[in-house]
């Protein structure tokens, strides 16, 4: 007779070892491409992106000749796919001329398959608006803009090392709309230093008067290799004062017709960023341009890859075309695709099913069962048939829901 498997905890559609069962496959999920313009006309002390100020001239055209080359180098990973969104991230993208923008899309559209709906994003810092240059934004085929705002409190702009105002971001904003942008995204960071409670609301009634489709609301962090890190400023409120913003802060936006869908991300109905969306849900994109990150998944491969490019404008640029370029490939192993995977998922509201985490890593869902009960035992998530997501409580402490998968 057989041994009983009363050992065995199952998840729903799961099989203990001796089942018949010959494991899921990975299958390519939607893909999106980030193109990264490194240069902005100054560093933030906050910033840790791989951002560049910029000295004299910028080489506009040289920089997007170098994209196009890196484009085809990288072609032969996502060949025949369908591409869904288009990121301009930076630095300060809104340095770049409509003309590049539209000189690199053109040439993208030439080597991709743009789906028809293509969500095309341009990051754009409010000290570089000018008058008409949306218009040729758009004609280029940009059709949403992101607002690095931070704040409207004129002081905090300064002391984060923003080259604008809020008089210049409102300006900015409405130069946008006035040319045909119904589709933005506002920027907005709290826990700022000296901030107070009503300084915090006080940013999101002046973000709501302009009527944003998306707002994007996270905390200020000192990360290393900051200046902010190196000398912390006086006055940031502590975790408790930031929370209590925080919530104060998610109610106001919720009272305002903004959705919550991911730790930071608010949208009105049916405006969420479709960019953004499949970066948390595991999808992949091809990343271009100087220090630059992608995620690729192979079906014949069956792995998922990480590819990133040289920081420096000029050595990317330089090399932009052969594997010098590179900075590196990592092909994820299986120990750390679960973790990799709740890395990104459990940022979302929606949380994942199970399905999903056998396409998107290949790996059966046994290989999550012990930390996901244990996350629900705390109650961090919740398991509602093949449908996992995060509490509020889960929310609250995401790190540590996602450390349970650690490998």
């Amino acid at each position: 007779m057989a041994p009983p498997h009363d050992h065995c905890t199952h998840l729903p559609g799961e099989h203990c070892a001796g089942d018949h069962d010959h494991g899921p496959r990975l299958i390519p999920p939607p893909l999106a491409l980030y193109v990264h313009l490194p240069w902005c006309v100054r560093k933030c002390p906050y910033c840790d992106f791989n951002s560049h100020a910029a000295k004299g001239e910028l080489p506009f055209e040289a920089y997007i000749d170098a994209l196009i080359r890196d484009l085809d180098q990288d072609l032969p990973l996502v060949w025949g796919r369908v591409v869904s969104s288009v990121f301009f991230g930076g630095g300060t993208p809104s340095l770049f001329p409509p003309e590049a923008i539209d000189r690199f899309l053109q040439a993208a559209s030439a080597r991709l398959r743009f789906a028809p709906n293509l969500e095309v994003t341009l990051e754009t810092n409010p000290g570089t608006a000018e008058h008409g240059r949306f218009d040729r934004y758009r004609a280029a085929g940009v059709n949403r803009i992101s607002f690095g705002i931070q704040t409207f409190n004129d002081a905090a702009l300064k002391r984060l090392g923003r080259i604008h105002d809020s008089g210049e971001a409102e300006r900015a904003v409405k130069l946008a709309q006035d040319a045909g942008y119904d589709n933005f995204n506002i920027d907005l960071m709290y826990a700022l230093p000296e901030q107070t409670l009503a300084q915090a609301e006080h940013d999101l009634e002046r973000a709501f008067a302009l009527q944003p489709t998306h707002m994007s609301h996270y905390q200020l962090t000192l990360e290393p290799n900051t200046v902010f890190f190196a000398r912390p400023p006086q006055g940031i409120p502590d975790e408790d004062s930031a929370w209590d913003i925080q919530e104060h802060c998610q109610a106001l936006l919720a009272g305002a017709g903004y959705a919550q869908y991911e730790v930071s991300a608010y949208a009105k109905p049916g405006r969420q960023s479709a960019h953004n969306l499949n970066y948390w849900r595991f999808g992949d994109y091809l990343g271009i341009g100087a220090g630059a990150h992608g995620k690729i998944s192979s079906g014949a491969e069956q792995h998922v890859l990480r590819r990133w490019k040289h920081k420096h404008p000029q050595t990317f640029m330089d090399a932009a075309g052969t594997l010098a370029a590179i900075g590196g490939d990592d092909v994820i192993d299986a120990e750390r695709l679960p973790f990799e995977y709740m890395l990104n998922l459990l940022r979302l509201h929606e949380g994942f099913t199970l399905k999903d985490f056998e396409s998107r890593t290949g790996l059966a869902r046994a290989a999550i069962a012990e930390p996901l009960q244990a996350a629900i035992a705390r109650g961090w998530m919740t398991l509602d048939g093949e449908h996992a997501r995060p509490t509020e409580l889960g929310r609250r402490f995401t790190n540590d829901v996602v450390e349970l998968f650690l490998p």
